[in-house]
């Protein structure tokens, strides 16, 4: 019987926080899309499946996933691969400046309660160490189905402004997910009827960043 694998990491534990994850070797020349907590990487295959031009990098702190989606990219020969990673301490080391296509951020987890809402993983500096990451025309694409969570989300990303810019215009939601590809959490959401909430923001080609 296989270990059940938890669905809820507290990424503030300090086994897990201390920053020390190598620099990814990226393939020169080839776009980059990461998912940031990835789990078994579906939405990462589907979207591999509709383009396999980008190297497609799954982030996830929960170490039982990892070998279980580096096996099936192997099997499916797809350009996949998932990384064990803290994201709120390993984002920054892991991607130089400038280097990724596109963030996808699926379904986090909403830690309800008030005095757990330092634990979401889209904070000020968060959004911050993503628009560095971006490629000039670069984008960060967010979904949930928890309207608060969606909300905190994109007051985070608003603040950036200018430097990441909302495709839908200022303080709206873009309806549809346009990558093609839907994970499982999404899919589970849409078929009983939940209202997905969809943020898609872009670093603009004219602003430079470091």
């Amino acid at each position: 019987m296989p270990r059940r694998i938890r669905h809820h990491v507290n990424p503030l534990k300090l086994r897990f926080a201390d920053g020390s994850g190598a620099r990814l070797a990226l393939p020169p020349g080839r776009p980059v899309e990461v998912e940031l907590g990835c789990a078994e990487a579906e939405f990462l295959f589907a979207r591999a499946a509709v383009d396999s031009a980008p190297l497609y990098v799954g982030l996830e702190i929960r170490a039982d996933f990892i070998g279980r989606v580096n096996r099936q990219a192997r099997l499916l020969g797809v350009p996949v691969t998932a990384v064990f990673a803290n994201i709120n301490a390993d984002l920054g080391t892991l991607f130089p400046a400038s280097s990724v296509k596109r963030f996808f951020l699926n379904f986090p987890d909403p830690w309800f309660k008030r005095r757990h809402h330092k634990r979401r993983v889209l904070t000020g500096a968060m959004v911050q160490t993503l628009g560095e990451r971006l490629v000039p025309g670069g984008e960060v694409f967010f979904q949930s189905d928890v309207f608060d969570l969606a909300l905190d989300a994109m007051a985070a990303l608003e603040d950036a402004a200018p430097r990441l810019v909302n495709v839908a215009g200022a303080w709206a939601f873009t309806r549809d997910n346009p990558f093609g590809s839907r994970s499982k959490r999404e899919r589970q959401s849409e078929a009983r009827g939940r209202r997905v909430w969809r943020l898609w923001y872009r670093r603009p080609v004219e602003i430079s960043g470091s």
